[in-house]
């Protein structure tokens, strides 16, 4: 099937962060779009109010009549819908034209010069840094993100006058294997997904498989130290970056007064003084590789010094709700221990006087199993930690793995607890008053509690 083609889209998870930036492409399109999810939420809201048609009951009757047309039809699913769900089955009997967000995203993206971000941690803020430098200059660029950007609101950014598209490219059940990026930069490549890959090996030579995938006129640019060995094709020119050493990185680093600026340095140029829009320390590494992909598409020194200093951030990454002498409060999307470890150390260098408590949720029971001494180790770092019922995504249970393998391996130092899902904002009210700073971390569903801890530490503040 030609996308041009299509008329009618069905997406099977319309809500998810990265499906939900395909569902404004095809409305942006003028295509008829509909679908499923499982739980409402202010994305899914944002999309029915966009024009998306969605339901969030299993029923074949609440199907769409122009989405039951095999030859017209596209059906993009997420692989976290079950194979017996009644829908998928419908679908897969009657002979439609089945995708995964993947394999759309690749033909979407076939014949533009694709800008791919990957890494099992930071590539959701280096990819939306890296769409922001480029759009907000002269050489513009489409993006499809892994999270909302907060100057464009969205997660899907379009143009009409630039043959670049960003796209963060994912390494779970191996999607970024369907792009053929003309730059790829690699943030990290720290074991994770294990429930698909099996082991540590298998997931490095995913990302080896990934760099074999830029085309030969292009270019990779990986973080030094990263285990990952590239098998690019002639012709493709390879970098290196980091905080302070390789072939793109960062001088002068000034952090004090809730500001950080730094002096970029590349292979052909220095910038200097760029002030961070969300100065946090990760965010250097982060604007090091974003700045050089910018610079090797053409924005000026000028363009990019102005980008990174507009630049506001994704939705909860490292997002502030509260940010008063007195409290604060902020969330973080962190789900694997070395994002835990690395939110940690940057909110510890921002109020090293300050009593910090997270409140963290574990995400899917495979990676709890997998990694709990290594979660234990990284909230360590904290003051005190607040525990919360594993969420379990597309996940069934596993016998002998919740919450409990992290809190009983947290250092002894560190205050301890844990609470039901339910219990959240029970746990937060009897606790205010002892509450400098908090942090909300995970990716489940912990951060539709967030705007009721903003309530009642604003209240507190009164």
């Amino acid at each position: 099937m030609r996308l041009e083609d299509i008329k009618s889209v069905y997406f099977l998870g319309a809500g998810g962060i990265g499906m939900s930036a395909l569902v404004r492409y095809f409305i942006s399109e003028g295509k008829f779009v509909a679908g499923y999810d499982r739980t409402p939420s202010g994305l899914t809201k944002a999309l029915i109010n966009e024009g998306a048609l969605l339901h969030f009951e299993e029923d074949i009757e609440q199907i769409p009549q122009e989405c039951k047309e095999p030859a017209t039809t596209l059906v993009v699913y997420t692989p976290a819908i079950p194979a017996d769900h009644k829908e998928w089955e419908m679908f897969r009997e009657g002979g439609f034209c089945i995708m995964k967000r993947a394999e759309v995203l690749g033909i979407i993206t076939k014949g533009k010069r694709g800008v791919c971000v990957a890494g099992t941690h930071g590539k959701t803020t280096t990819s939306t840094m890296t769409a922001h430098l480029l759009h907000q200059s002269h050489v513009d660029c489409a993006a499809f993100l892994g999270g909302i950007s907060k100057n464009y609101k969205s997660n899907l950014i379009l143009t009409e006058s630039s043959d670049l598209v960003v796209v963060e490219a994912d390494e779970y059940d191996r999607s970024f294997l369907q792009l053929e990026p003309s730059i790829a930069a690699i943030t990290s490549a720290d074991p994770d997904h294990l429930d698909i890959y099996g082991n540590k090996e298998n997931y490095l030579e995913a990302f080896a498989q990934f760099t074999e995938r830029i085309r030969p006129d292009g270019c990779l640019i990986i973080h030094e130290g990263l285990e990952v060995k590239p098998r690019t094709k002639a012709g493709v020119k390879s970098y290196t970056y980091g905080r302070e050493s390789g072939d793109f990185h960062a001088e002068c680093i000034r952090i004090g007064s809730g500001t950080i600026v730094i002096d970029y340095v590349s292979p052909w140029q220095r910038i200097n003084d760029i002030e961070l829009g969300v100065p946090v320390s990760i965010n250097i590494e982060n604007g090091v590789v974003a700045m050089a992909m910018a610079e090797i598409c053409g924005a000026t020194a000028e363009e990019i010094r102005a980008g990174m200093k507009s630049f506001a951030g994704a939705d909860r990454r490292f997002d502030f709700h509260i940010k008063e002498k007195e409290i604060v409060l902020l969330s973080d999307y962190a789900h694997h221990p070395d994002e835990v470890k690395a939110c940690a150390k940057s909110i510890k260098e921002l109020y090293s006087d300050k009593k910090i408590t997270a409140l963290f949720q574990p995400h899917l029971f495979s990676r709890t199993a997998d990694f709990y001494k290594e979660f234990a180790q990284s909230l360590s770092l904290f003051d005190e930690v607040i525990l919360v019922d594993i969420y379990p995504a597309r996940e069934k249970p596993i016998p002998g793995v919740t919450s409990k393998l992290i809190y009983d391996c947290i250092e002894p130092h560190v205050v301890k607890s844990m609470c039901s899902r339910a219990d959240v904002i029970k746990t937060i009210e009897e606790k205010k008053n002892d509450i400098q700073v908090l942090v909300s971390l995970g990716a489940g569903d912990i951060e539709n509690d967030v705007p009721m801890m903003k309530d009642i530490l604003k209240n507190r503040l009164c």
